[in-house]
């Protein structure tokens, strides 16, 4: 198992090395960057000024000055007409100065160290933001995580053991229509009824906390953190146990056709022993292994529409503004991450798959 474990972590290199040089070359290529960001916003606040000059008529046909020696083979969109040496200062605050396969290998050399550099807008470390964002994110991808499992768990035994009546069909409607639903929308009908936008004015939607926390007791905090996330937990929750519960109802089905079952009831078990004693270990591996990439897909994935609906600023909320706003720091440092994550997290499924059913053998397999 340690050599398989040392085989799937040297994978690992290889496959980070990849994802960062296709969205690196992706990146090269991208209309926009930083460079051309600041050149618009400086065009834009020229022409603003100029506008509420000449009275909004334009600029009475003479154009801005920009000085510099006004050549217009400039690479960068809106630099034609400034100083060649502005261009280049740019260029270098934002290290364009230098060829790509430079910078890429200075890239990974500082990504190794966990060395994400500074935003290039915000002027505060790439991982000081993470961390500022990471509680919003873990609040939203735990939580959802352990709710849906909790619900979907049982329901999927359930559905199983009633297959074919009609708690199965009913409960089985719903399964479908709440995986069907958008959970932007069904957030949106959550702020309508329950958020004081037509109705009731119950929960709040901004934030994860009130602004008096640090003065509440704790059981205060905790019920205060709660009813904060009451709205965004369930718009989440609403699909996200479909899946696993149909996947619990499928894996049960299976097992209690199998030959030892029969057996197991012959010999005079009663079904609940049959059904967790014999049935449950087996019949969970698949559903118990899916946990960590369940919480990973919620955690970087499933709550970016959420994050903006509720206010809540995390990963999600960040990485798009980053990709947006062209803040390449941040978004190559979220990519590294949640790459490096997801991996982490495959090989974790599969050793939770050996310590619920030793009979496994990825080493052996992999040999």
């Amino acid at each position: 198992m340690l050599a398989y474990i040392a085989r799937r972590i040297a994978l690992m290199i290889p496959t980070i090395f990849g994802i960062m040089l296709i969205t690196f070359a992706i990146i090269q290529f991208a209309p926009g960057g930083p460079v051309e960001r600041v050149l618009a916003q400086m065009q834009g606040q020229q022409e603003g000024s100029l506008s509420r000059i000449t009275g909004g008529q334009g600029d009475m046909g003479g154009g801005v000055t920009r000085g510099g020696s006004g050549e217009s083979n400039s690479k960068y969109r809106g630099a034609q007409g400034l100083d060649p040496a502005f261009i280049k200062k740019l260029e270098v605050q934002y290290g364009f100065d230098k060829p790509a396969p430079e910078r890429f290998a200075k890239m990974l050399w500082d990504y190794v160290r966990f060395d994400f550099g500074k935003s290039y807008f915000r002027d505060v470390s790439v991982l000081q933001l993470i961390k500022e964002k990471l509680p919003v994110s873990i609040s939203l991808g735990l939580w959802m995580t352990l709710i849906s499992y909790a619900i979907s768990i049982p329901l999927g035994i359930r559905k199983a053991v009633k297959d074919g009546s009609s708690f199965d069909i009913w409960t089985s409607s719903v399964v479908i229509i709440g995986y069907a639903i958008p959970s932007f929308l069904f957030g949106l009908l959550l702020i309508i009824v329950f958020a004081g936008g037509s109705f009731f004015q119950i929960f709040p939607i901004r934030g994860l906390t009130s602004e008096n926390f640090d003065q509440l007791s704790l059981v205060g905090k905790v019920a205060d953190y709660a009813w904060h996330l009451v709205l965004p937990l369930s718009a989440l929750v609403l699909g996200a146990f479909a899946t696993s519960t149909l996947l619990t109802k499928n894996s049960f089905l299976d097992e209690i056709r199998k030959q030892y079952v029969m057996t197991a009831r012959m010999k005079g078990l009663t079904e609940t022993r049959v059904l967790y004693g014999h049935v449950f270990r087996n019949a969970m591996l698949i559903v118990i292994s899916g946990f960590p990439g369940a919480f990973i897909t919620a955690f970087f994935t499933g709550s970016l529409l959420i994050e903006t609906m509720f206010s809540l600023d995390g990963l999600g909320l960040l990485s798009f503004t980053a990709i947006i706003g062209r803040d390449y720091p941040i978004v190559f440092a979220t990519l590294y991450i949640f790459s490096l994550m997801g991996l982490a997290v495959n090989l974790l499924s599969d050793l939770i798959y050996t310590w619920i059913d030793p009979r496994i053998d990825f080493s052996a397999r992999a040999a």
